[in-house]
């Protein structure tokens, strides 16, 4: 136990420190692209880069590069990250995923409803109702860290559960439906790769390098038969082993990621995705259905879909509100799950391509993020009681001032 708490003490201390890399990352984002320098800013990540020879080679714009395969590696902590606190963490027996799984379902509903009242009579914006109803980790536990000890650490571990929950309902999404023009002759191939990872697991091998080995190649597959290529991670993911004889493969890959991830990945990917010109902008822009879908969802619907489902599961017994955490800490929460960001901006991505509808796909997901993230802070320190001795739980999971 005490060893797991010590764990969850070092991703969130380093969640705090990557969500403000991230906040900083997006503002220089959106300077540079309302800056002089805004044309050779968005050039950078319209380069093609070349990777391979012949007709295998792939040839793609150093934007889809980061969208592609960054967010494989991306997708594959996420995927480490499920499998573990579902084997050993806080999703690990029913009573302990009740809560957090019904407030991610809440939190998914709710903003999708949203959407969805603002979007149903537009089919060219309908096919975005799943940007509002994901939660940003990074961000969301950066910013319930820097309020320090006016946040329990059952709020800091809840969020982390129900945020791990919802990158699980992001990427089923994606999935089911964000893929198009299927190719099967490649998506038949990298059936062969699933199988040599079965495999390997099952032999528990312990070494990190053929599994990752055998990713390289399903990503490469993945990405030519038209699913999504960051796909690839999450599946292999689910192949790592937790426990061999002599390690754990999965707590050596996770540790050995979240730095690349957390201080390299995400930043370049709030670079290149973040940006929007404000310059001749007009007032209809910002009033538009998806951008008045995608912002309202992130702060109405994620703060009613995740308290509401939280009071709802308490008060019928299905599942206990943590002791030490008040009805009024929980609301914070619930209005910190709509800080949507990274995986928001890359639903909108899949979602659309005209240049347009992204620009209201940006505004929308930063000014909601932005409202959600700020009622969050400000119910949180509404809610503060006076500080109670530091236990040694807390001295383990990071309660930092």
């Amino acid at each position: 136990m005490t060893r797991a708490l010590v764990r969850i003490g070092e991703f969130l201390r380093m969640e705090s420190a990557a969500g403000i890399i991230l906040i900083f990352a997006a503002a220089f984002a959106l300077i540079a692209s309302n800056s002089p320098f805004a044309a050779q800013y968005a050039g950078v990540f319209q380069q093609y880069l070349q990777v391979g020879f012949g007709e295998q080679a792939i040839n793609k714009p150093i934007l889809l590069w980061i969208n592609d395969a960054l967010m494989a590696i991306f997708f594959l902590l996420v995927g480490l990250e499920i499998k573990r606190v579902m084997m050993e963490g806080a999703l690990s027996s029913v009573s302990k995923a009740t809560l957090p799984v019904v407030a991610a379902i809440g939190g998914m509903v709710g903003p999708m409803m949203v959407f969805l009242a603002f979007n149903h009579s537009s089919p060219e914006t309908v096919s975005g109702w799943a940007i509002p109803a994901a939660t940003d980790i990074a961000f969301a536990l950066g910013i319930l860290l820097l309020l320090g000890r006016r946040a329990p650490v059952e709020l800091k571990i809840l969020l982390l559960a129900i945020a791990i929950i919802d990158d699980l309902g992001a990427i089923t999404i994606i999935a089911l439906f964000y893929t198009s023009n299927l190719v099967v002759e490649p998506l038949f191939y990298s059936l062969a790769c699933v199988a040599i990872l079965f495999g390997l697991n099952r032999s528990r091998v312990s070494s990190l390098w053929p599994y990752l080995l055998v990713a390289t190649v399903l990503w490469v597959l993945v990405l030519k038969s038209g699913v999504h290529a960051t796909l690839a991670g999450v599946v292999t993911a689910a192949f790592i082993p937790l426990r061999t004889r002599k390690s754990s493969p999965l707590h050596r890959l996770e540790h050995g990621l979240h730095p690349w991830v957390a201080f390299g990945i995400l930043p370049v990917f709030a670079l290149a995705n973040a940006g929007v010109t404000l310059a001749g902008l007009e007032w209809s822009a910002v009033m538009t259905p998806l951008t008045l879908g995608i912002a309202f969802g992130l702060v109405i619907g994620k703060q009613v879909g995740v308290f509401g489902a939280i009071r709802l599961a308490v008060k019928t017994g299905l599942a206990r509100k943590p002791e030490a955490v008040s009805w009024a800490q929980l609301y914070g929460l619930a209005c910190l799950t709509g800080v949507g960001f990274t995986m928001s901006l890359f639903i909108g991505g899949l979602a659309f391509s005209d240049v347009s509808l992204m620009t209201e796909v940006r505004i929308g997901v930063l000014g909601g993020s932005l409202v959600s993230a700020l009622s969050g802070v400000a119910a949180l320190i509404l809610a503060a009681r006076k500080p109670a001795p530091r236990s040694d739980k807390e001295d383990m999971i990071g309660g930092t001032a």
